[in-house]
């Protein structure tokens, strides 16, 4: 046998381990796929009910939020009439106001002296 004889038995054993190395590289990433399809699979199983929660929850939710958005819209076109109507007053009758003002200021006042009488 030749330096070329060994040179082939060289080469076809390094091709043999390449092989071989080759073969349990693919059959761990064989495992790897398989487990990573368990875990999807798991994960999947256990999302799922969870989203179908979640989805009964903001439901749930929702129902109370409608009926406080039309409270709040009763709220608002009344404090809107009440606001026009004390717009409407207050242009029509402005004596009554200027009445009512000095009336608020004695009162205040009256009520500044009482102070200073108990603080004495």
């Amino acid at each position: 046998m030749g330096p070329g004889g060994i040179a082939t038995i060289i080469a076809a054993s390094s091709l043999a381990v390449i092989a071989l190395a080759m073969a349990y590289v693919v059959i761990r990433v064989g495992r790897l796929v398989d487990e990573a399809s368990k875990s999807l699979k798991v994960l999947t199983e256990e999302t799922a009910p969870l989203i179908d929660e979640i989805n009964t929850t903001v439901t749930l939710v929702n129902g109370p939020l409608h009926s406080i958005n039309r409270v709040t819209k009763n709220i608002e076109e009344m404090s809107e009439k009440v606001n026009q109507a004390a717009t409407g007053f207050m242009d029509k009758n402005s004596s009554a106001v200027k009445v009512a003002g000095a009336l608020l200021s004695a009162a205040q006042m009256s009520k500044g002296r009482s102070k200073k009488k108990k603080a004495e």
